[in-house]
Parts: structure tokens; sequence; C-alpha cells
């Protein structure tokens, strides 16, 4: 069957019967791949119950109806499964992970603002994350920023007002509590924009560190970002 060349989508062809049958098809993969959006690209079984038209990333090593279709977007059609090879350059959005993945033509590489046709990457990403508030002098998040990471900067959004007599808050790391802010506001929707004077790199994770000004934390809720670059190297031959 003739196909076209960019998204593989089939032609129907002269005389042909039950076009509506090709027709179809094409336009179940025009809807996955235009606005390209896959569930997952860590599933490695089909699910047996995916909704038509949902379209996943197949892992290496996929098994079942995926088996030796690695690489290749998976769009759930007419209970079954058609597959579509994609092309360097293609972008997903992945919904599990919540980011971009980039195609470099033997793979894919997830949050890349540029990649190498051996698959490095460099990567941009926002890690957001809530920190509930609790009581003393300071608080250490639970979520960290990553080892390896450049931290261009962190944002910030009170999400709960900060109570217990504080005066305003700031944040920074251990060793320097204030790199990213200092006299932040403690009321519902106060907000911190901090860039890193030079953007610094952190070679273990490291949490973020938030202090009271002129009192002590008691409760409240800051919903946190944190804006990083990563380098990604070229993928294993």
């Amino acid at each position: 069957m003739a196909r076209t060349a960019q998204l593989d989508l089939p032609l129907v062809l002269p005389a042909q019967a039950q076009k509506h049958v090709t027709v179809n098809e094409a336009l179940a993969r025009l809807d996955a791949v235009a606005q390209l959006r896959v569930v997952s690209a860590a599933v490695a079984t089909p699910p047996a119950s995916a909704p038509e038209g949902t379209a996943y990333l197949v892992p290496a090593g996929a098994a079942g109806d995926w088996l030796g279709q690695g690489g290749k977007i998976a769009v759930r059609s007419n209970g079954g499964w058609v597959f579509v090879a994609p092309h360097a350059g293609w972008r997903a959005w992945d919904v599990a992970a919540a980011g971009y993945r980039t195609c470099f033509g033997a793979g894919w590489v997830a949050d890349a603002f540029a990649v190498s046709p051996g698959g490095a990457g460099t990567r941009l990403r926002v890690v957001e994350f809530d920190h509930a508030i609790v009581p003393g002098a300071s608080n250490l998040t639970s979520v960290v920023i990553p080892s390896g990471a450049q931290v261009i900067g962190v944002t910030g959004r009170v999400v709960g007002a900060l109570t217990g007599g504080l005066s305003g808050w700031r944040v920074g790391v251990a060793g320097s509590d204030n790199r990213y802010a200092s006299g932040l506001g403690v009321a519902k929707n106060s907000y911190l924009r901090g860039l890193s004077g030079a953007p610094v790199t952190y070679y273990s994770d490291t949490p973020l560190l938030l202090t009271a000004e002129g009192g002590a934390f008691a409760a409240g809720t800051v919903r946190l970002a944190l804006h990083l670059v990563e380098l990604e190297p070229p993928q294993a031959v």
C-alpha cells in the first residue's frame, strides 16, 4: 500500500474497496501525531484497555504486540496497534513525566532543548513541588536539586499563608541561605523570582533551605520550582 513520506499515512488506491478503512487509519494516525502527546515512554507491556487514539512511546525491550517496535510511536486503533516511525526532530509531550521528549533518530531524549545526532542533549527542566512548612526557624525541602544540575534560578509562590509571627523569609542552600531570595512576603500569593548571580552547578543532591526572618515558621505551604540545565552524554553504542 502506498504511504506518505513523513507520517506514513496510508493512501487510497484507485478502485480500492472499503476505502473507509484506509481513510480511518490515516485519520487516526494524523490525530495521534499532529500534536504528539503520549501517555508514557516507560510502559513496556501494551495496555489491554487503552482508549482508541491514545499513543505511547515504545521503550526498548517491549513485549507482546510491541515486540521489536522500540523507539516507535504505538497508536491504539480499531482495538489493535499501529506503529509510526518518528523522524529526527520530532517532539512529544510525555504525560506521565510531564515533559517533552525529542527524537534524535535512534531514540528519544527527555527535556532536551538541543540534541545531537548521537543523542547528546542539553536538557532544560523545571522541577516544581509543594513544601508544607514544618514549625521551626528553618526548613529543608525533601525535594532536592539533583546532582550534576546547573541552577539558573528558583521561583516560588506562597499557596498557604505562612504563620508563626515571622516578618519574612529567605531561600537558599546550606552555607548560603539567601542565595535565591530574602525579605519574602508571608501572605498567600506572595512570590519569589530568584536568579542565580552566576549559574551554580551542584555536584551532590542538595535540598533548598527556607529560613524565617523576624520569627519562626509555624505553618503554611510554599510552591517552589527549580529551573535547571542538565547535560546528557551521547547514547550508548
